[in-house]
């Protein structure tokens, strides 16, 4: 592969993130044609249902497409669903050749798509900048190759690893650009979950805030098109439905306890019984992935985050982490508990930022 090629598929790596939270639960595409050493057509996919990042790039290409290259960020589609297939729109077309950044992980089209492409006499090459646009789909690649989404854990802690008083008081340890980065993980997250303790003790609504997005105003109008499910941790159905949570919109609460779903119903609510002592969070993680969610954001207190810990559900865990002591009796960070260093659990730190005058740490399990 050329520098060129690197150079273009970077580009179109940019476009796909223009769709990083209007895609769900299709993967977020961008595609670069390229003619004579000159761009002759972009696109980027913008949500589910409307035409993918290769036909707005073919369009805006038009005749200047044949003979040309064509950069993608995921293996154009072979199959019809909403849309037509793209691999077929760029054969009409007559690219010259296709430079996919990775083959797409969906069974549907896992590499038919290149195929297709190569029967037809066009050149092909996938793997520029394959990691990329791994990490841009993590969701979408998880859910179609493990039927689970991937799930982030935000928590917010102090310099001594505490996140709320003895109280529960806990507004606000981070910063406003802090909370701001917080509300583009909603925005960018096909379900965003808490449990009873956080909405009983904070009030919450695990909304996504236009004004607090930081964003320009179209990426601001698309993400709040597309607001998360909010997902409600609730084994044994503590929180009434006059509480904020419930009054903020329509949600879906998990439980242990069977009984009438009536009442939620009526109030826009769908309540899923889920296992019998407490709620089976492996199989709600299912559920959730076979409904089209490909990430799933964590906020909740350190109970239900624990027991995501625990079983080994948390792909990543953002740690927003504020310059102050909270004490020795404010709230752990996660109950998670271990008895010798042998169990510690290893983490692998991938980033850690300034974020105004916190910083995030952003770390994946070390195994």
């Amino acid at each position: 592969m050329s520098a060129s090629d690197h150079a273009w598929m970077a580009r179109a790596l940019q476009l796909a993130r223009k769709g990083l939270y209007s895609t769900h639960p299709n993967p977020r595409v961008g595609c670069v044609i390229v003619a004579a050493g000159e761009p002759v057509g972009e696109g980027w996919h913008v949500r589910a249902g409307e035409p993918h990042a290769e036909v707005h790039a073919l369009r805006q290409a038009g005749e200047q497409a044949r003979g040309a290259t064509a950069y993608v960020t995921l293996e154009p589609c072979s199959h019809h669903g909403r849309t037509p297939p793209c691999a077929e729109a760029l054969v009409k077309a007559g690219v010259g050749r296709v430079v996919a950044a990775m083959q797409d992980p969906n069974p549907q089209v896992a590499g038919r798509g290149l195929h297709l492409l190569r029967s037809a006499g066009i050149e092909v090459a996938s793997g520029v900048l394959e990691a990329e646009a791994r990490e841009l789909n993590c969701g979408f690649i998880k859910r179609m190759e493990s039927g689970l989404p991937f799930v982030r854990a935000k928590l917010a802690m102090s310099l001594d690893g505490r996140t709320a008083m003895a109280s529960g008081e806990s507004q606000w340890i981070t910063g406003p650009a802090a909370r701001a980065e917080v509300q583009r993980l909603r925005a960018r997250s096909s379900v965003v979950l808490t449990g009873a303790d956080t909405v009983l003790m904070d009030g919450a609504r695990l909304t996504v805030r236009g004004p607090e997005l930081g964003l320009d105003a179209e990426t601001t109008a698309l993400a709040l098109q597309r607001p998360p499910l909010r997902v409600l941790v609730d084994g044994r159905r503590r929180v009434p439905l006059d509480a904020p949570f419930f009054q903020a919109g329509p949600a879906l609460v998990a439980t242990a306890m069977t009984g009438s779903a009536e009442a939620y119903q009526v109030a826009g609510h769908e309540l899923l019984v889920l296992g019998q002592q407490q709620v089976d969070l492996t199989a709600l993680l299912r559920e959730l992935a076979a409904r089209g969610a490909n990430e799933v954001l964590v906020e909740a207190g350190p109970r239900l985050v624990g027991a995501f810990a625990r079983l080994g559900l948390i792909d990543e865990y953002q740690i927003i982490m504020a310059a102050k002591f909270l004490g020795s009796s404010a709230r752990p960070l996660l109950e998670l508990p271990l008895e010798r260093m042998s169990e510690a659990r290893e983490l692998k730190i991938v980033d850690i930022r300034a974020v105004g005058d916190d910083w995030k740490i952003v770390a994946t399990p070390a195994s």
